[in-house]
């Protein structure tokens, strides 16, 4: 039995959410926890409120215990860009791309 949780949509490069992601990847939930809190990257706190809302899917939906719970599988995928326009000498422009992330994380008891 699984529980999962996802984020759409982020306003943060999917490269640096994957960062981030490979820190949990595979540790137990409160483990996990403790880490994203002490990781000093806007992603983490991104990534600690998707955790959060896994554990309380797992807990609530599926009445797993929260205490065996184990992140089996966090990733994030590439959201759209947001297209975005620099103005630069001699009357020209530079483009430039925000990128959005998709973040889920899946956790699972062991």
């Amino acid at each position: 039995m699984e529980a999962r949780a996802t984020v759409r949509q982020v306003r943060i490069s999917p490269f640096k959410s994957r960062q981030v992601l490979a820190l949990i990847r595979g540790r137990r939930a409160d483990e996990a926890l403790m880490t994203l809190r002490n990781t000093p990257k806007k992603a983490a706190r991104i990534i600690e409120k998707v955790l959060r809302s896994a554990v309380a899917n797992a807990e609530h939906n599926y009445g797993m215990d929260v205490d065996r719970l184990v992140v089996v599988q966090a990733f994030a995928d590439q959201g759209p860009s947001m297209k975005r326009w620099r103005p630069v000498s001699m009357g020209r422009v530079h483009a430039y791309k925000h990128r959005t992330s998709h973040i889920t994380v899946v956790v699972a008891e062991r």
